[in-house]
């Protein structure tokens, strides 16, 4: 379904649904039959928070049958989850929009609860959520730790959960002021230590600025800190973010779990007009 298609008015059956993960905010288009033409443009629109609905990017909800990247993983994962950032840039992989995204698949009975694998840019990611408004459980598969990058002139740890990640260590995120860097090409976080296994975040994501939280960067989080202080695979880390809370575990299989939130809020129709204006 191509947006230039729409003109005048309002058609049914172009729908969106807002939701959030700790705040990170999402606009969802279900796209049952893979027809949706998501343009840059369009994502650019949809996420301004003055003349559009307002989000950190858009997930488009489409089979994986109708994706040619995702095609291949039909049959193990039948939904793809198409996620843009908010400037229009592709993104590989997002920790809280894939709990939203998997929340939606079950509140709108396109799969029942309990386990679900959703494939994804950044792999096939397995899934586990109840019915309810319970927290949503999320295996992101293996961190990758690579050589120290350079984030304005301190050493960062190289994470990759997927997407790229650099991870600052701070005395505090509350005195860090206004989030900038020159490292557009990474998502960047930085963390101040709270405890044994508690962390605070702050992150500046890559194709949006900062955002309230980032699930792939409270994961690269736990696996920078847990190098730095030696803590044990297995530990479950309590991270605090401006929009709330997650639970981060680096299994000793490398693989990392996370735990948070999934918050469906509004649904409604895109106006024809508005579109094509």
């Amino acid at each position: 379904m191509r947006a230039e298609a729409y003109a005048g008015g309002v058609r049914p059956g172009l729908r969106f649904l807002k939701g959030h993960g700790t705040e990170n905010d999402f606009v969802l288009l279900p796209d049952p039959e893979g027809r949706i033409d998501l343009t840059p443009e369009l994502v650019r629109r949809l996420c301004d928070r003055r003349a559009g609905i307002g989000a950190d990017g858009v997930l488009r909800v489409v089979p994986s049958v109708f994706e040619p990247e995702a095609a291949p993983d039909a049959e193990d994962a039948r939904w793809f989850m198409d996620y843009r950032n908010a400037d229009g840039s592709i993104a590989e992989m997002c920790g809280n929009g894939v709990r939203v995204y998997a929340r939606y698949l079950v509140a709108s009975g396109l799969v029942r609860p309990g386990h679900l694998r959703l494939a994804t840019r950044g792999g096939i990611k397995e899934v586990d959520l109840e019915a309810g408004d319970g927290p949503v459980s999320v295996d992101m598969g293996p961190a990758v730790v690579g050589d120290p990058v350079d984030v304005d002139g301190t050493s960062a740890t190289f994470v990759d959960m997927g997407n790229p990640h650099a991870v600052v260590p701070v005395d505090s995120v509350d005195g860090l002021g206004e989030l900038k860097t020159s490292r557009l090409d990474l998502n960047v976080e930085y963390v101040e230590d709270l405890g044994p296994s508690a962390i605070a975040m702050r992150v500046h994501e890559r194709g949006v600025g900062e955002t309230r939280s980032c699930g792939t960067g409270a994961c690269a989080a736990v696996v920078a800190t847990s190098l730095r202080t030696g803590m044990p695979r297995g530990t479950a880390y309590d991270v605090r973010v401006p929009g709330g809370a997650l639970v981060v575990t680096w299994r000793e299989d490398g693989h990392v779990v996370l735990t948070g939130p999934a918050v469906l809020l509004a649904e409604g129709v895109l106006d024809r007009g508005w579109l094509d204006a």
